[in-house]
């Protein structure tokens, strides 16, 4: 199923290049449905739900943390996820900021990713999210965790 995700993601990016449009959402409500799986997520993640959290992905998910740590299919997320909410502690939120449709079963979302109240005070982060229609819902085939880089200093001249 990932590599059906990954394919369909680089032809409809081959398409964009192309001046090809976006096709539209099976319905009006999957937008409405991707953000709620996303705020699914984080509920069952603040529950430390196990059970839910591994029902919202793809049997073949991966997520790519800002640390840079891989997680590859369901149970390495799982036991990862639950294992950085031990680990961190805080309050994590997700603000979905556009949520596109390159294909019919198809969609990615971005949003913003704090994590407040850590020892580490808060982290402000990107996060990507790739959502496949499987078993008539949709499910999270996979998350890309990004931390934002210090800027570079300017090239002396």
């Amino acid at each position: 199923m990932m590599q059906i995700a990954l394919a369909a993601m680089g032809c409809a990016m081959m398409l964009g290049l192309q001046g090809g449009a976006a096709a539209p959402p099976a319905n009006a409500g999957d937008d409405a449905t991707i953000r709620a799986v996303v705020a699914d997520y984080l509920q069952a993640r603040e529950r430390r739900d196990g059970a839910a959290v591994g029902a919202l992905f793809t049997a073949d998910a991966d997520q790519l943390t800002s640390s840079g740590e891989w997680r590859r299919g369901r149970e390495d997320i799982v036991r990862g996820t639950l294992a950085s909410s031990d680990r961190t502690g805080g309050k994590r939120t997700i603000t979905i900021e556009t949520v596109r449709f390159p294909g019919r079963d198809l969609a990615i979302a971005d949003g913003r990713y704090e994590l407040a109240g850590a020892d580490q005070g808060t982290r402000r982060m990107w996060t990507s999210f790739v959502f496949v229609r499987e078993g008539g819902g949709w499910r999270i085939a996979a998350i890309r965790n990004m931390l934002p880089a210090p800027a570079a200093a300017p090239v002396a001249k």
